[in-house]
């Protein structure tokens, strides 16, 4: 069950039948079911009316009660049916719409997500969605059969007696124009709350994200004010929706109860001059009492709607953020596969247009095959060379090129399967050791992924764990070290098979003897591929074929290790200091 992307920009209710489309045969069907239920309703006051008639005329009675019983036992049994089917409707655009969000979540561009909360991002897709169901069933379908049904029943008052009817209409209009001021008050309270609770989302997100550290520095007491006073935020605003929703629905209330006693007062002096009978009195009062309904459902839907219109607007605020196109599936490079080259020509970046440039101009070429070392003082931008590299982010000014053609006209798929990527941080994801392992090749057999655990160091980790490969890693790897954290992500990234392969200072928490065991593993795979790493450890230099020394966002020199300690004075202080300086 899939919806077409929206089209972003477009009135929240253009957003919500793009939702609802791929369902409309089953709502259609639904919603005729309610109308169903409600024309039987409407003949039950007519029965009455007869029914009262052979009463006073003295004739039998039975076939009347038979209707009437027939009329209650359908309309309960149509009831029950068409509410089950509106409410799984709903349910499906729930779900069609949850797809549709999280597949654009997932292709969200990385500066798209430095700008946004990832907490409030969870709570469009969790609260915010949940919001539809109501909308579909409550507001769409609430409208249209309470609206028609609200007709229907004016006109079957007016067939009874006009007169009653424009007395009822009266009342009615007057509701109506106080509904009209109260309405857009609720929208407004109803945005302000699901933003409170996408800021509460955004705070749970940030402290359990780093929930050691704040536990390590004693902040639980003001984390908690800070979660509290998001959650009371959400509390007032959602409080004053309420209000706002419980004075229209007693209006409509307050409007039925005027009407009824009006209707009896009025439809009383009409009996006692003869105007009408006392039947057609008693099947018009039936009438208003049945109008308390479609008129409830009606205000019922509006005021829902505003409620949806606050997480439908919310929803489209995700779907304007900038997204990469939608990727399709393709091969990872086959064994053997040529290595690829890459060269930056004049290249200048910066994060944000409020923020200073990191690259200045940037220019170096990297030949297929070898290793290539990034060395310089923190900050001087060689881990954004890689991020570049990734397309992560678009170069400002100037052409990266990937086997001498332009990073931008390669498809993202096919140049993310072409690199295998460590990051400085090697992330690990909930879920077992096997799960992490295969992340970037799904397809690899158990001799690749067992040679890999040897290459890596990772074989003995399998043996110790309970579960092997099976072994749950906790939340962001947290039942591993950091050295074992960045064994995975390197192993991940040799699954891979890549043309190109970029390690950010992979080995830095890597104890002596490991990480001189994968110095040797990615001398190893240099000779048959082309990797590029981010380095502050002499021994992983002096091993490069070239090095490349970065400082202030330019490159400032390129050469051995040989010709630097001589050339450059930046990497001969370096290399005294044994390149103890990480980050950048």
């Amino acid at each position: 069950m899939t919806t077409a992307e929206p089209e972003t920009g477009t009135p929240a209710w253009r957003l919500l039948l793009s939702y609802i489309r791929p369902h409309r045969t089953a709502l259609f069907a639904g919603a005729l079911l309610s109308l169903v239920t409600g024309a039987t309703g409407l003949l039950l006051p007519l029965v009455a009316r007869e029914l009262i008639d052979d009463l006073a005329h003295d004739r039998a009675v039975t076939g009347a009660l038979l209707a009437m019983s027939g009329l209650v036992v359908a309309n309960t049994a149509l009831g029950a049916l068409g509410s089950y089917v509106l409410r799984r409707t709903a349910e499906s655009v729930v779900l069609g719409a949850r797809r549709t969000l999280s597949s654009y979540l997932l292709r969200l561009r990385i500066a798209a997500v430095d700008r946004t909360e990832p907490g409030d991002l969870m709570a469009r897709i969790t609260s915010d969605t949940t919001l539809l169901r109501e909308v579909t069933t409550d507001s769409l379908v609430g409208l249209g059969t309470g609206g028609l049904t609200l007709v229907a029943t004016l006109v079957m008052m007016g067939v009874v007696d006009a007169v009653l009817l424009g007395v009822t209409l009266a009342v009615v209009v007057g509701a109506g124009t106080v509904l009209g001021l109260i309405v857009p008050r609720i929208n407004r309270a109803s945005r302000q709350a699901q933003d409170a609770v996408g800021l509460m989302g955004a705070a749970l997100e940030r402290i359990l994200g780093a929930l050691r550290t704040v536990k390590a520095s004693g902040a639980e007491p003001r984390e908690e004010r800070a979660l509290h006073d998001a959650a009371e935020e959400s509390w007032r605003q959602s409080v004053r929706a309420a209000k706002w929703s419980a004075a229209a629905g007693n209006t409509a209330g307050l409007a039925m109860q005027i009407a009824f006693i009006t209707v009896l007062a009025v439809g009383g002096a009409r009996v006692a001059t003869g105007a009408i009978d006392v039947g057609t009195l008693v099947a018009f009062l039936l009438f208003v009492f049945y109008l308390m309904s479609p008129i409830q459902q009606v205000v019922g839907a509006i005021t829902q709607y505003q409620t949806g219109r606050a997480a439908l607007g919310r929803i489209q605020d995700a779907l304007r953020l900038p997204a990469e196109p939608p990727a399709r599936p393709v091969p990872l490079p086959s064994p053997g596969a040529r290595p690829a080259s890459v060269a930056f020509h004049d290249v200048r970046f910066r994060y944000a247009d409020d923020l200073p440039y990191i690259h200045h101009g940037v220019s170096f070429e990297v030949p297929a095959r070898g290793m290539t070392a990034f060395v310089g003082p923190s900050g001087a931008g060689k881990t954004t060379v890689f991020s570049l590299i990734e397309r992560f982010y678009d170069p400002s000014a100037g052409e990266i090129t990937l086997d001498g053609r332009s990073l931008a006209e390669w498809e993202l798929a096919s140049l993310r399967a072409a690199i295998g990527y460590v990051e400085q941080d090697a992330p690990v994801l909930s879920g077992s050791l096997r799960d992490n392992l295969l992340l970037g090749n799904p397809e690899a057999d158990e001799g690749t992924l067992t040679a890999v655990l040897k290459t890596t160091r990772l074989d003995a980790l399998v043996e110790r764990l309970p579960s092997g490969l099976e072994t749950l890693v906790g939340h962001r790897g947290t039942k591993l070290s950091g050295g074992e954290r960045q064994r995975v992500a390197i192993a991940r990234a040799l699954l891979r098979r890549p043309r190109l392969l970029l390690l950010d200072e992979a080995t830095s928490q890597l104890d002596a003897v490991n990480e001189a065991a994968l110095r040797d593993t990615v001398a190893d795979v240099a000779r048959t591929t082309t990797v590029l790493v981010v380095a502050h450890r002499l021994s992983t230099v002096t091993m490069a074929d070239r090095i490349v020394v970065m400082d202030a966002g330019r490159v400032r020199a390129v050469g051995t290790h040989r010709e630097l300690v001589t050339a450059d004075p930046l990497y001969a202080e370096l290399a005294a200091t044994q390149f103890l300086a990480s980050g950048g």
